[in-house]
């Protein structure tokens, strides 16, 4: 029992420490992007036009995240889970590190937003196949009817990655001037990153193989190309799971990344106060994921993510006059309950999307779902509500997140349900 119990321990330990460091990094990037980046590595006539370009820089990392998710998942299901997770986690620690030396336009030139640019591919190739590799190794280990609760734990590491980003970023906007922030302040969170990657590293290679990998290895040998074999004989499940995680990312990239930009340009509002909203904003992410966890292993993850999918599309609607009202306390409200949103569709989706696969093919049939769904549903999304919110103002970013919530529910909704697979 004590062994076991420290098994278990250590597997969930690894799943959310290392999922924790890659969206650390990753939501540094982005909370740059919508803070400095625009006018340090963008020359643009105008501060929207800069701020369109930073936020086009943030999706390159969704182009790069089914890649990652290809190449990483061929190795997760050929050689194992254990060794590809520590490979994605040090090519985004890596990449993330570099940010923090790269040189702006103002000295290098059209050099500065290409270095960023591939330094930012980078991230997403490592992130694509971080998160899969994170979720088989909890929902793999766990035992029966915990599936959705271990599941959740590296879906956990997004609101503690998001609270250390953006906590740092709040410490220092308040420990630095403005133009001591712009010069060289914005580039330490990008150099601790490297405190948090070792940690991560140290954790994950005291793991063992998953117990679902080594049981598929003795029935048959791995797949030559599991990529092949997924699209030959799973390509249905493979393409409703990348339409089921559209309003998960989109929902969250439009409270996080877009409203920040937002919210400190169009709006005027204090950056600090902002960040302070979402850190707190960000607390109710993290609670909601537990509760989707608990309730998807009470009823199913597909009943509880169809259910959030509603709940998002009601914060679409609820987006331009909450927003609009020029009221702090109603902005705060707004990023509440889209967070709290966010976190419902998060949660569950550990589980969900492993258990449409069988084990052979999983790492890539997982990652490649939620890594293709992350590019149509958050890479889109604030340059989609940038270019809407110029055009026509934020109601239609509102209906912009209501349909991407009624594609994803539809999405689950045709596919058939399937019992959770070994």
């Amino acid at each position: 029992m004590a062994n076991a119990y420290r098994s278990n321990a250590r597997v969930l330990t690894a799943s959310l420490v290392g999922t924790s460091v890659e969206f650390y990094d990753f939501y540094i990037y982005a909370t740059a992007a919508a803070l400095v980046f625009g006018p340090l590595f963008f020359p643009a006539e105008s501060a929207s036009a800069q701020l369109l370009a930073a936020y086009a820089s943030l999706g390159v990392a969704f182009i790069a995240r089914p890649i990652g998710a290809a190449v990483f998942g061929h190795f997760g299901d050929r050689i194992g889970r254990k060794s590809t997770l520590v490979a994605s986690l040090m090519l985004m620690g890596g990449s993330t590190l570099l940010i923090a030396f790269l040189p702006t336009y103002e000295t290098a030139g059209w050099v500065a937003p290409l270095l960023l640019c591939i330094l930012r591919f980078g991230q997403g190739l490592g992130l694509g196949g971080e998160w899969g590799g994170a979720a088989l190794l909890a929902v793999e280990n766990a035992p029966p009817g915990h599936r959705a609760r271990f599941g959740m734990f590296p879906q956990l590491g997004a609101p503690i990655g998001f609270l250390a980003a953006n906590g740092l970023f709040l410490l220092l906007d308040g420990l630095l001037t403005e133009t001591q922030f712009v010069a060289w302040g914005w580039r330490i969170p990008f150099l601790l990153s490297i405190v948090l990657v070792a940690v991560g590293l140290w954790v994950r290679l005291k793991l063992s193989e998953t117990p679902a990998f080594a049981a598929a290895l003795e029935e048959a040998p791995p797949p030559r190309v599991p990529l092949g074999e997924l699209f030959a004989r799973h390509a249905g499940p493979t393409i409703a799971g990348m339409f089921a995680v559209i309003a998960c990312f989109a929902v969250f990239y439009l409270s996080t990344a877009f409203a920040l930009g937002h919210g400190t340009t169009a709006l005027g509002i204090d950056r600090d106060a902002f960040l302070q909203a979402q850190l707190v904003a960000a607390l109710f992410f993290a609670f909601a994921i537990l509760l989707a966890g608990w309730a998807s292993d009470a009823s199913s993850a597909k009943s509880v993510l169809i259910g959030g999918c509603g709940l998002a599309a009601i914060v679409g609607l609820l987006m331009a006059p909450l927003f609009d009202s020029g009221s702090i306390a109603l902005i705060w409200l707004y990023l509440i309950l889209s967070q709290f949103t966010a976190g419902i569709l998060y949660g569950p989706l550990g589980t969900y999307l492993p258990d449409l696969f069988p084990a052979r093919v999983r790492y890539s049939g997982a990652s490649i779902s939620f890594n293709v769904g992350g590019i149509m549903g958050g890479a889109l999304a604030p340059i989609a509500a940038q270019a809407l919110v110029t055009q026509g103002g934020l109601f239609y970013v509102g209906l912009y997140l209501a349909g991407a919530a009624a594609i994803s529910a539809t999405a689950m909704a045709l596919l058939r349900s399937r019992p959770a697979l070994a």
